[in-house]
């Protein structure tokens, strides 16, 4: 205490007591008590105060080292953009969306703040239960360790239950009821969704992850921030469809005129999983590390940390399957190529082969997901309809699925086995060989010199 304190005191005044500052409500805040950061797609990004809360915790600041894109920078040198600055892109988004909706509709559809907060949190938080190396952890190395893994575990429901611990470890002050939406938003378009018994402003479930079309804000960041990272040019403007999107019968709908925009979001997704997400060289890689994993696992529960194999993997070659044998295929084992072999000069066994099955689509498996897409003719009208692609272009895909087997020698010296068991697998499956290239000689010709 000062000597003035000190004094006053003595002299029976009445100490000044500074009230606590008033408790903000949720979602009301104003530019003063906002944070900026400067995104290199987004340009400034406004974090509200209960959004610096989450971003200020360790279990968020988590994804600054978990890369967006896994391996992938091993074959793509600039993917080494991370969920953390994707996070923030989700979040600006879906302030963009619900700003735009609450513009032109905000008293026809009673969006409020509440509304508003709430859509974003879920956007800033949908990524937190990632895993090590990020879709790798969920997809091929669960799969590994627990084959029934897949049905019982998504990074998307580990999200919300991250956001639980956060809450409870940190103190931060949001309602129950606020937290149990910004929950089931983030696992909407997943196989734990709990949607189905919202009754009330359903088409807010479907900004951020949309489990009725597809189209989302999540999908419209890392569509465009992958695609600049890796060099890629990318011809999708998400800013038509944000500015354009109408709620009618509880459901976003779209313009007429940007059908070929909707389309677009499909197919640049598609393309980034043919050459990017699942580039040949990126599976090696990650086949290699998901064994150094297992190794690991073995002695740590749970693997956090990659060993480079004993034995290196080489790509001996792919082949697309064909159309009209999609819909019964099922995926190709190592067992099958072993199993193919007919020469006896070099046997094989089912640890010397490692097999990639690929699927590309559109999101929506075989089905065009624009049939599930409604639009609407202009801002005027109340009605709402499917279009179909033959009313729009004769030059659309007749197709919306590939599936791309690929195969890989884990030993040098065995190229050109695994290489020939491969072609004979093909040709007793579809009575032809269907891959377009036939390995490079140089690597059959390296596996007989060593």
């Amino acid at each position: 205490m000062g000597e003035y304190c000190a004094a006053a005191a003595a002299e029976g005044e009445h100490a000044v007591v500074v009230p606590p500052p008033a408790k903000r409500a949720y979602g009301e805040y104003d530019g003063c008590s906002t944070k900026q950061v400067f995104d290199n797609l987004h340009g400034n990004i406004s974090l509200d105060p209960l959004a610096c809360e989450f971003v200020d915790t360790e279990e968020f600041q988590r994804l600054r080292d978990l890369k967006q894109l896994g391996l992938t920078y091993l074959v793509y040198p600039g993917a080494v953009h991370t969920r953390f600055e994707h996070s923030l892109g989700v979040y600006q988004l879906a302030g963009e969306a619900m700003n735009n909706l609450k513009m032109n509709q905000g008293k026809e559809l009673g969006i409020d703040r509440f509304d508003v907060q709430t859509v974003k949190l879920a956007g800033l938080l949908h990524d937190i239960g990632h895993g090590p190396f990020s879709h790798l952890f969920e997809h091929e190395f669960l799969p590994r360790v627990d084959p029934g893994a897949t049905s019982k575990w998504s990074h998307e429901h580990m999200s919300a239950l991250l956001l639980d611990s956060i809450v409870d470890k940190h103190g931060i002050d949001i309602e129950p009821d606020y937290l149990k939406i910004v929950k089931e938003m983030i696992v909407a378009s997943s196989k734990f969704s709990t949607k189905e018994g919202v009754k009330e402003k359903h088409f807010l479930y479907d900004i951020v992850a949309n489990g009725r079309n597809g189209i989302d804000v999540d999908k419209f960041d890392y569509i465009d921030r992958d695609s600049r990272a890796c060099g890629l040019g990318s011809n999708f403007q998400h800013w038509r469809l944000l500015q354009g999107m109408r709620v009618i019968g509880d459901e976003i709908c779209y313009p007429a005129k940007d059908y070929l925009s909707v389309h677009k979001l499909f197919t640049t997704r598609a393309d980034l999983h043919r050459t990017v997400y699942t580039h040949a060289k990126v599976k090696a890689v990650e086949l290699m590390l998901v064994d150094a994993l297992l190794e690991a696992n073995d002695y740590l529960g749970i693997a956090l940390h990659a060993e480079d194999p004993e034995e290196f993997w080489k790509f001996c070659n792919q082949y697309s399957v064909p159309k009209d044998k999609l819909e019964h295929f099922k995926d190709i084992t190592a067992q099958d190529i072993v199993c193919s072999q007919k020469s006896s000069k070099v046997l094989l066994n089912e640890e010397d082969v490692a097999v990639s099955n690929v699927k590309i689509d559109l999101t929506r498996g075989r089905d065009n997901p624009l049939e599930s897409v409604k639009f609407f003719k202009d801002s005027r009208c109340e009605e709402k309809f499917a279009i179909t692609d033959d009313r729009v272009s004769h030059l659309l895909p007749a197709c919306n699925q590939d599936r791309i087997v690929r195969v890989y020698a884990k030993k040098p010296e065995l190229v050109e086995a695994v290489s020939e068991a491969f072609e004979n697998l093909q040709l007793r499956m579809y009575g032809e060989k269907t891959q377009v290239h036939d390995t490079p000689k140089k690597k059959k010709k390296r596996s007989r010199s060593d």
